[in-house]
């Protein structure tokens, strides 16, 4: 716009991108305000980097009649064979932490699951999402949703051991570039995010499991702690 000669240049949200083009990254998230329960924010390694991978849990009351042992969950998403066998260690360890956790319940025998991994035309493989399985079929079983703004890395094994995972600065950057700034990686890891450069880490809050028990107190708070309290002394 020009008045007497002179130009007047506002430069808005608005009209930002007439001057600068368009964004050449977008934003990771699906969700922007809370997560459904069931839904976790993983991170993943790429041949482009790091990358937000949400895992979708979702369950199917059975028939009244068909009720009894608890069947592993149906996959989708394009999974590699790595991946499948994630989602079953996953579902053990997610049924012998609701044991723990609330023991009178029966909800992995009462129902059908199913999980999911959105973008389902990308093919996906690697143990890195145990963990994030295991947290979006127990945040189905207790019905509470997850911080969006968690986001969470690693193997998990049949004990509920959370093993190191690779990608470690590739997955950082995904999580600040989704606006995640709670990350759990396993302990194993710690040295990697140590390496890491000041301006990656800065404002993240960081922690680190060794055991599934170590993500449960940081996912479900208030579970944790109930488990906690329930539990008998130990001499």
């Amino acid at each position: 716009k020009v008045e007497n000669g002179s130009v007047d240049l506002r430069v808005t949200e608005d009209n930002l991108s007439e001057f600068v083009g368009k964004p050449l990254f977008t934003s990771d998230r699906l969700y922007e305000q809370q997560l459904p329960a069931g839904t976790v924010t993983g991170l993943a390694w790429t041949a482009m980097g790091g990358s937000v991978l949400y895992v979708e849990a979702m369950a199917l009351p059975r028939p009244t009649g068909n009720k009894g042992s608890a069947a592993s969950p149906s996959v989708t998403g394009q999974l590699g064979n790595v991946m499948k066998e994630s989602s079953q260690i996953a579902h053990l360890v997610a049924r012998r932490a609701l044991t723990q956790v609330l023991p009178e319940s029966a909800f992995f025998e009462e129902h059908d699951l199913y999980v999911h991994c959105p973008e389902g035309a990308t093919p996906k493989d690697g143990p890195s999402a145990g963990v994030t399985m295991t947290t979006a079929l127990l945040s189905l079983a207790l019905e509470r949703p997850l911080d969006v703004n968690l986001a969470m890395s690693g193997e998990i094994s049949l004990n509920g051991k959370v093993l190191p995972v690779g990608g470690i600065k590739e997955k950082t950057i995904a999580a600040r570039r989704a606006g995640c700034n709670t990350l759990i990686f396993p302990q194993a890891n710690r040295k990697d995010v140590d390496e890491l450069p000041e301006y990656i880490r800065e404002g993240l809050q960081v922690h680190f499991a060794s055991d599934y028990s170590d993500v449960l107190r940081i996912a479900f708070p208030e579970p944790a702690q109930q488990e906690r309290v329930d539990s008998p002394p130990t001499a």
